[in-house]
C-alpha cells in the first residue's frame, strides 16, 4: 500500500504569523476529529469543513485518504500542542503506528479550513534552530571573521585563507541560494545541513584559493533592519556588490570571482556587471525567470495548491499581493515575501548573463531535483563563449545521488557526504584558466 505523507491541505484565510497560545476553538475542533478519526466517522469530520474546503476536496477522496491513512497508522493516541501561528496550530499526533506533525487550522465557526500530515520532527517545531554537525576547516586553511556595514546593518561571513599564501592571491565570491541559507549552505529549519559551501571553501583553500561566503541579509549572523515585508531581490544584488568592493579593496587579493549557486547565481550575475570581477561561476543557476521555474515546480504538486499559486501569481503580475493564500504556499509565497517574490521575477538569468563580459562556467548536476540540464543549456545558449559543465548524477546540494526523489532528498541532510569530485575537478580546472 502507498504510505501516506499529505493528509490534508486545504484553504485558510489569516495573515498573521505570530506565535500565540492554542485558541479555544482549536481544541474543540482537535478533540472532535480525534474522536470521529478513531470512531471511522470520516463523514462527519467532512461535515466539519468549512465550504470552501469542501468545494475543494470531495467527500469520496477524503474519505479514502482517512480510512487508508487509519489503516496504516491505527488510532490516534494523543496530541501535543507545539505552537500556534496563526493561522495555523501545530501538535505532536502520536498514533499506534507513528508520531507525525499535525498542522490544524479552523475559522471562527470552528469549521475546518486546513489539515497537514506530515513526518514529526522535533528539531524542526522548536523557535531555537538546531544545531548543524560541522565539517572541520582544512589544516592547510585558517578562517576568519568578516562582516561588511550596510545602510541597513552589517553582513557577517567567513574569510577563508591557504596558509601558505606567500603573495596575492585570487578570492572566490560564494553567494547562497534561495531561501534562509546561511554562509555554509545550510538551512536547519528548513532540512537543510549539507555544507556545500563550507565544502567549497575547504576545496578551494586546498588549491591555494581564498573565499568568502556569508550569511545572507536577514540570516544568521547578518543583521538588518530590513524587515521581511521589504526585502527585495536587489538587495541580495547591492550585499553582493558591496563585498566585491570590500575585497577589491584588500590588497591580499588579485582578482575576484563569482560562484553564485541557485538563486544565487542569478545574483552573483547581476553583482558582475561593470564590477571589477574576472571570472563567474553559475552552479545549478535557473535557465528561466524564477516565477516559470516556481510555476513548473508546482505541477508536482496537488492540483489545488498549483491553483492557488497560479492564482497568487497572476495577482503579482498585476502589482497587487494576495493576502489570503494557501496554507501550504506559505513556505515560498506567504504574504511577507510577495514583494520579494514580485521583484525577482522581473529577472530573466539569459537577458542578464549577456551582459557580463568576463568568462563564465556553468555547471549542471543531471539529478538535480530543482533545476534542470534544461536551464544550464538555456543558459549556455545565451552565452555561447561560457564554459558548460554537466556532472552526470550530481543534485542540488553538489553531492552524489540517485534520481530518486526520497532518496536525493536525504543528502540535503547529510552534513559529511563530500562534494562531487567531477564539479571540484570543474571549478578548479576553470579556475586555473583564469588571467
Amino acid at each position: 500500500m502507498k504510505k501516506v505523507g499529505l493528509f490534508i491541505l486545504i484553504i485558510c484565510f489569516a495573515t498573521s504569523l505570530s506565535a500565540q497560545s492554542e485558541p479555544a476553538n482549536y481544541v474543540v475542533a482537535l478533540n472532535k476529529f480525534k474522536q470521529l478519526y478513531n470512531n471511522n466517522q470520516p463523514d462527519s469530520i467532512f461535515n466539519m469543513f468549512s465550504p470552501e474546503m469542501k468545494a475543494a476536496l470531495p467527500l469520496d477522496n477524503f474519505k479514502s485518504t482517512t480510512l487508508q491513512l487509519k489503516s496504516q497508522l491505527g488510532k490516534l493516541l494523543q496530541t501535543d500542542f507545539v505552537k500556534y501561528e496563526a493561522p495555523l496550530a501545530y501538535y505532536k499526533a502520536i498514533f499506534q503506528k507513528g508520531t507525525f506533525l499535525l498542522n490544524l487550522s479552523v475559522n471562527s465557526q470552528t469549521q475546518f479550513t486546513g489539515l497537514l500530515l506530515k513526518p514529526y520532527q522535533p528539531a524542526a517545531n522548536t523557535s531555537a534552530a538546531p544545531s548543524v554537525p560541522t565539517i572541520p576547516t582544512d589544516p592547510s586553511i585558517t578562517e576568519s571573521p568578516v562582516s561588511l556595514k550596510t545602510l541597513s546593518g552589517s553582513i557577517s561571513g567567513t574569510l577563508a585563507m591557504p596558509k601558505n599564501a606567500a603573495d596575492k592571491i585570487p578570492v572566490v565570491l560564494i553567494i547562497a541560494g534561495s531561501g534562509p541559507t546561511d554562509r555554509d549552505g545550510n538551512n536547519t529549519k528548513g532540512g537543510l545541513t549539507a555544507n556545500t559551501y563550507k565544502m567549497i571553501a575547504n576545496e578551494l583553500g586546498k588549491n591555494g584559493y581564498a573565499s568568502l561566503r556569508y550569511d545572507k541579509r536577514l540570516v544568521g549572523q547578518s543583521i538588518s533592519s530590513t524587515k521581511e515585508s521589504e526585502l527585495r531581490f536587489e538587495d541580495y544584488i547591492e550585499d553582493a556588490v558591496g563585498l566585491i568592493n570590500m575585497l577589491n579593496d584588500d590588497q591580499r587579493f588579485s582578482k575576484i570571482i563569482i560562484l553564485g549557486h541557485s538563486e544565487g547565481s542569478l545574483v552573483g550575475m547581476m553583482a558582475a556587471f561593470e564590477q571589477p570581477v574576472k571570472a563567474f561561476i553559475s552552479v545549478a543557476g535557473a535557465g528561466d525567470s524564477a516565477d516559470k521555474i516556481m510555476t513548473e515546480q508546482m505541477k508536482s504538486q496537488p492540483q489545488w495548491i498549483a491553483d492557488g499559486f497560479n492564482r497568487m501569481l497572476d495577482s503579482l503580475k498585476r502589482g497587487k499581493t494576495t493576502d489570503n493564500i494557501d496554507p501550504a504556499l506559505y513556505s515560498v509565497a506567504r504574504p511577507s515575501v510577495q514583494k520579494y517574490l514580485m521583484s525577482w521575477f522581473r529577472y530573466n538569468p539569459t537577458r542578464e548573463i549577456k551582459k557580463i563580459k568576463i568568462p563564465i562556467l556553468i555547471v549542471q548536476g543531471t539529478t538535480d531535483l530543482q533545476v534542470t540540464v534544461a536551464d544550464a543549456e538555456k543558459l549556455k545558449k545565451a552565452k555561447s563563449d561560457a564554459v558548460l559543465s554537466i556532472i552526470p548524477g550530481m543534485n542540488h546540494v553538489l553531492k552524489e545521488a540517485p534520481a530518486d526523489k526520497a532518496s536525493n532528498i536525504a543528502t540535503y541532510e547529510k552534513p559529511d557526504l563530500p562534494l562531487k569530485p567531477e564539479f571540484v575537478k570543474a571549478m578548479i580546472s576553470f579556475l586555473s584558466k583564469i588571467k
